[in-house]
This record gives structure tokens, C-alpha cells and sequence, in this order.
């Protein structure tokens, strides 16, 4: 398979079908709820609505985000090749409708029409010693990155220091000021430490991780566990209509910081939790 049409699979993949841990985290959300509430009925939809898109092959959601790709390669080989494929598939995935045009140029207004502009596709190419290309996509809903947020710690309203528990509620705060808007139950991000731009990039990062993976630092796993809990205790529910599920997963990463600064990044994702990867090796492409 050449490289542009896997590319272009890739995607129509990660819009049109939800990998299983996000699918098995909403259907255990749904047998959570109770009967005849608003909540059971969301999820119920949010059901039917998953299995139509992957038997039809049509997005899961009508915003199909922007297309946000991280392509790591073996030393040597040249960049342009993996953009130039990821522009043609973002552009054919338009036209084929597995993707909504969603790339606008903020100073005329205008739309590309094929999701391919400055910075759009989103690329990131890290170069390592394997003889094998991974690409990872996501899709990433307007509405959700709307009610993404980032606090400097300390915050002296909420009372937050600068330590895990000042993390910690601040990602409350978070969740709790989105009440439902971003089209929850959604995943939770963060990112903490860095500057403002890499603690974003950061926490968004982490949605490369599988739901019920734990992160291997036992102080972040401990947060992850404990925000999973608390933030399902806030009542918001899908949509807003109440219910005890809030929040999907939680996933924290850190990195290091300047002694002057404290930043904590929330990226939230919401329910069509849309990533996928392929590993390409030789002429041999899998999917996962």
C-alpha cells in the first residue's frame, strides 16, 4: 500500500470507527446508569450512534476535528514525503467526506475547503532508531478544545499550591466550569510543568494512551485515580443531563519546569474520543 492511501486509511479509520476501550468505557457507562434517566438515554444513543457510523463508514461526529498527526521515523529518511502524504490524504478524506473542512484562516475567515493550510494538517515528526515508521492521528473536536483551560500555580482563589493536590484542583475547577459543554463524558489530559506552550502540547499528548492505561509514575497514577473518582462525583453526567458519569479517563504527564513558573494544562476530549495509529514497516502496514 503506498504511503498517501495509508495515510488516507488512517483516517477514515479514526472518524468512522471508535477503537474498543473507548467504546467498552461507554458502554460500562451506560450499564452504570439507571433506567429511565436522561443519562441512560444518552448513552443509548450515543450507542446506536457509534455502531451506525462504523456500519456505514460515516463520521462518528459531525465535527470531525482538527487532524493532528505525530510521525516518528527512522534517522535519515526526509520529512517532506510523510507531509506531502498527510496533505493528499486530508484533502481526499474531504472530498470523500470522511472529514468536514475545518481549516479557516483566522484573519480573511476563509475555509481551505480541504482541511489543508498553515499548520493544517497539525504535523509532528520525531526521527528514531527503528526501522519502522508509527503515525498517530487524532481528531480533535472544536467544542472540546473550547473548554480546555491552563492555571498558574499557585492560584490563591482556589487555593491551590504548587503540588499535586494544587493540581488536582485545579483540573477540578476545570471540569466543573465545562459542565457538560464539549459534549461529555469526555478524557481528561494534563500536562504539568513546561512553559505555556509545551505544557498544552503536553497534556494533549496523553491522548495517545489507552483508556485504563496507568501511567508508569505511581504519584501520576495515584492523581489519575483519584481525579477519575472525584470528577464522576460532580453529577454533571453526558451532556450535562446529570448522571455518574462525568469523565471517561483521566491520563497526567510532567515534565520539568522553570523555578519561576508552575503551569498545569487541561485538555479535554470529548466522548468520540478519535485517535488512531499504523505502524508501517517495509511494505507491511498495521492498524491499531
Amino acid at each position: 500500500m503506498e504511503l498517501k492511501d495509508a495515510m488516507l486509511e488512517l483516517i477514515r479509520r479514526a472518524t468512522t470507527d471508535l477503537s474498543p476501550d473507548v467504546e467498552n468505557a461507554i458502554q460500562q457507562a451506560y450499564d452504570r446508569e439507571d433506567e429511565g434517566t436522561p443519562a441512560k438515554s444518552v448513552f443509548g444513543t450515543i450507542r446506536e450512534n457509534i455502531a451506525l457510523a462504523r456500519e456505514a463508514s460515516t463520521p462518528i461526529c459531525q465535527d470531525t476535528g482538527s487532524v493532528i498527526i505525530y510521525i516518528d521515523f527512522p534517522v535519515g529518511e526526509p520529512e517532506t514525503k510523510y507531509k506531502e502524504a498527510a496533505e493528499w490524504a486530508a484533502a481526499e478524506a474531504t472530498k470523500l467526506q470522511y472529514l468536514r473542512p475545518n481549516a479557516v484562516d483566522p484573519i480573511t475567515g476563509k475555509n481551505s475547503g480541504n482541511n489543508v493550510g498553515t499548520n493544517a494538517p497539525y504535523l509532528h515528526f520525531h526521527q528514531w532508531d527503528k526501522d519502522e515508521t508509527r503515525v498517530r492521528l487524532m481528531l480533535k473536536g472544536g467544542g472540546s478544545e473550547n473548554v480546555g483551560a491552563q492555571y498558574k500555580l499557585p492560584d490563591s482563589v482556589l487555593h491551590a499550591g504548587r503540588d499535586l493536590k494544587g493540581v488536582k484542583k485545579v483540573v477540578i475547577d476545570a471540569v466543573q466550569k465545562a459542565q457538560g459543554q464539549g459534549c461529555a463524558p469526555g478524557v481528561v489530559g494534563i500536562g504539568i510543568g513546561g512553559d505555556r506552550v509545551t505544557s498544552y502540547a503536553l497534556s494533549k499528548e496523553q491522548f495517545f494512551r489507552k483508556l485504563g492505561e496507568k501511567s508508569t509514575n505511581p504519584d501520576l497514577a495515584k492523581l489519575e485515580e483519584e481525579l477519575y473518582e472525584d470528577l464522576n462525583k460532580l453529577g454533571i453526567g453526558p451532556m450535562g443531563f446529570g448522571g455518574k458519569t462525568t469523565c471517561l479517563g483521566v491520563f497526567a504527564g510532567v515534565q520539568h519546569r522553570h523555578p519561576a513558573t508552575f503551569y498545569v494544562a487541561i485538555s479535554y476530549t470529548c466522548w468520540a474520543y478519535r485517535r488512531k495509529q499504523m505502524t508501517i514497516k517495509g511494505s507491511e502496514v498495521t492498524y491499531d
